[in-house]
This record gives C-alpha cells, structure tokens and sequence, in this order.
C-alpha cells in the first residue's frame, strides 16, 4: 500500500510541479502578447490557460498533497527534513495560488489587464522545487538547527484553540 501511495505522490507531485513551470511561461509569453487583445486569441489564452489551472494542475496538486499526507501517517514520520519540506511545499502551494490569481485577474480583464511578469515566481518555484527534491533524497539531519529554535516554538503553550478554529 505504502508503494501504491508514494507511486501516485510522485506522479501527482510531477504533473503539479510541471505546471507550475508551464504556468508563468504561458503567462509571460502567451498573456502578454498582442494576441490576447483580438477575441480569438483572448478567448484561446482564456481557456488554454483556465482549463489547465482547474482541470489538471490544481487537482495534481491536489492529490499530491493528500497523498503525500498519507505517507506521512502511514510510516510514521516526524522528523526535522520532512517538517523544512513541509516548509517548501508550502511555498509551493503559495505560487500555485499567486498563479490561480493572475489567470482569475486576466479572465476578468478580457485582455485589458497587463499581467504582472510571473517569471520570478518560476525562478522561486524551480528553487523551492530543488530544496525539496534535496531534503526527500538526502535526509539531512536538521536537528542541530532545531536546538538553535527559541523555546516558545519547541514547547506546547498549554492553551486551547480558540473556538472559530475548532472545526466540529
């Protein structure tokens, strides 16, 4: 099972990470063009660009993350690499959603808006890519680094949540 499960991490994990490499260069070279400001080519660079955020990237990242949610439960994980790859996925997730709201600004738009250039969140997604890719392979042991953390973080504060954060 735990095969089966690290099998559709990866799969989801590259068709979330290819995205987010395919996103920012059909923002840049695709949404910025001439192209866009004629109804034909708005209403290509609309679905082409929509349809691959909703219908093959998030769900990707989607399962990605469920998945690799999974392994972390089913080998018992909880060591101070998979807490820093935690750390860069969030990042990931981050772009992912900067990505979403650059297509929902250009949809809106109608071709008038001037996408931002999203090459930066490219170059800081490849980064954060390979960090990942560094922690999960090499395993480095980052406990040195978690003795140099202040208590108030390493410690239970002894507190309840408040209760709009309790979910039932």
């Amino acid at each position: 099972m735990i095969a089966l499960t690290k099998a559709l991490h990866i799969a989801a994990l590259s068709i979330w990470c290819a995205g987010l490499i395919a996103l920012p260069v059909i923002l840049q070279f695709y949404g910025r063009s001439a192209k866009v400001h004629d109804q034909a080519g708005f209403a290509e660079f609309r679905l082409l660009s929509h349809r691959a955020y909703t219908g093959v990237i998030t769900p990707a990242a989607i399962v990605a993350i469920s998945a690799g949610t999974a392994l972390i439960f089913m080998e018992g994980l909880r060591t101070p690499w998979l807490m820093a790859k935690l750390g860069t996925v969030a990042g990931m997730v981050l772009i992912h959603a900067w990505m979403g709201y650059l297509i929902g600004k250009t949809g809106e738009g109608a071709g008038r808006y001037r996408v931002p250039t999203p090459l930066p969140a490219m170059v800081l997604a490849l980064a954060l890519m390979g960090v990942t890719l560094w922690l999960v392979l090499a395993k480095p042991d980052l406990a040195p680094l978690a003795d140099h953390l202040p208590d108030w973080l390493l410690q239970p504060r002894g507190r309840e949540l408040a209760p709009a954060l309790v979910p039932i």
